[in-house]
């Protein structure tokens, strides 16, 4: 194919007024960057076009990360610019530059050999083994925040680029970035809120208020409506089961520093996965409080991998062994090994014991009567604290109203391993002494309540 005479950016794109800081550092070679933009300021739209400049500029892999992978079918994929009727792929990056287009799998390759695709933080790993030369992250405050731990080494062996793009969800694991790249002199950030773009007009934000308001309520509605539009951090996630509890945590500032108490064991609470996330929490009871010292998730790990971070803790900090608590379904028989996780954990040297079995709910509940008793170390922020505040029930649209079910994103794992601590810990608490593994050790059933029912 000939040379493709074209101007950039592409199309005859140009950024709004607004969104030229970013574009302009992003252009000039900045590798970080963080906007929390309100809603429709065009965040994904600047980062599009940066792309495919970026794309042709240099050879190289360059992925655009949505929470969710199925959600990059309609937020990017198949969206429409409401503006012009096109898509806004085809915008960004006109098939005369493709050399194909990959529906199923979200994927373009170009005529100079750079590619772009639409990924999923649900699925970072994934991307193993893949060199990346930039990646946008869309809608970062309700993504997997693993995905980033995942994919730096790739960006930095590559020297590449990588750029955070969000409306607030709550203090979480954004706020947290957002606060280090404001401090940060390589990191580009920024807060723009309607007021301060201009995007929509007076009339939209009164519609856009109107609708929250008659959804979900007065109070509610407003809040959401601070946060889409006036990207407000301390709106509640819409949904939240543990929003007031962990509400309760900031504003009692029971987030802090404090260690183990080095002669008392420091249990843990397990979510075992198999195809998905498996995860972690330690802790250790003090008094009348619950001291949770670390939070843990991988994906696609077996039980070593985790017996090895298990490990690695103790050696760090010093901490005493306590019991591995385990819901029902370790019990199950593994395909391919014939052993059940039980089995696995025991060979490494762990010291497994069942949950007392509960119902979804119970767990629920569990959780809410556990958290004010909670204090929770720094290092469980980002995945840990972040996974308690936004883990949340279903929406359904149509009928405008929650399901009973929960929102199976990354949040869940951590806040399943939650639910099985809270239900575990006054157990754990009364086992003093972690009785020693021997062969053949079998875990005891559950115990029975004082009418003789299997709790």
């Amino acid at each position: 194919m000939g040379k493709i005479e074209l101007d950039l950016p592409f199309n005859g794109w140009k950024p709004r007024p607004h969104q030229r800081k970013l574009w302009r550092h992003l252009a000039r070679g900045g590798k970080r960057a963080m906007a929390v933009w309100h809603r429709r300021a065009g965040k994904d739209e600047v980062c599009l076009h940066h792309t495919a400049v970026a794309a042709f500029e240099r050879v190289g892999n360059y992925w655009h990360c949505l929470p969710e992978f199925l959600q990059g079918r309609k937020a990017i994929w198949t969206a429409i610019n409401a503006h012009t009727g096109k898509r806004r792929i085809d915008e960004a990056f006109p098939q005369k530059l493709r050399a194909n287009t990959n529906d199923n799998e979200m994927f373009i390759r170009f005529h100079n050999g750079s590619t772009w695709q639409v990924i999923g933080s649900d699925r970072y790993d994934a991307t193993v083994g893949a060199g990346v030369a930039g990646i946008v992250y869309s809608e970062w405050a309700l993504a997997n925040p693993s995905a980033w731990a995942y994919h730096r080494p790739m960006v930095e062996e590559n020297q590449g680029w990588a750029a955070f793009i969000t409306t607030p969800r709550g203090r979480n694991h954004a706020l947290a970035m957002f606060r280090h790249a404001e401090q940060s002199p390589e990191w580009f950030a920024e807060l723009l809120t309607a007021e301060d773009t201009g995007a929509l007009t007076q009339a939209a934000l009164a519609a856009a208020l109107k609708e929250y308001t008659a959804l979900y309520g007065v109070d509610v509605g407003t809040a959401q409506y601070k946060q889409e539009y006036f990207c407000d951090w301390q709106a509640a996630i819409l949904g939240a089961y543990f929003a007031f509890e962990m509400a309760q945590v900031r504003s009692e500032s029971r987030v802090i520093a404090v260690e183990a108490d080095p002669d008392r064991p420091v249990h843990r609470a397990w979510d075992l996965g198999v195809r998905d996330d498996t995860s972690i929490w330690w802790w250790q009871v003090q008094g009348a409080q619950l001291i949770i010292l670390d939070h843990y998730a991988s994906s696609g790990a077996g039980v070593d991998h985790f017996a090895g971070e298990i490990e690695k803790r103790r050696d760090i900090h010093g901490w005493k062994d306590g019991t591995d608590w385990v819901p029902h379904d370790a019990k199950v028989k593994e395909f391919g090994t014939g052993k059940t996780r039980v089995e696995s954990m025991q060979a490494l040297g762990l010291y497994p014991m069942l949950v007392p079995w509960a119902t979804f709910a119970d767990g629920i509940e569990a959780a809410r009567r556990t958290l004010p008793l909670c204090v929770f170390h720094p290092r469980t922020e980002e995945t840990g604290i972040a996974a308690l505040e936004q883990y949340r029930r279903e929406w359904d649209d149509e009928k405008k109203a929650f399901r009973a079910t929960d929102v199976h994103d990354w949040t869940a794992h951590p806040a399943a391993a939650f639910r099985y601590l809270s239900l575990a810990w006054r157990q754990a608490d009364r086992r003093e002494v972690v009785v020693p593994k021997q062969e053949g050790w079998v875990i005891p059933p559950p115990p029975e309540d004082r009418r003789g029912i299997r709790l």
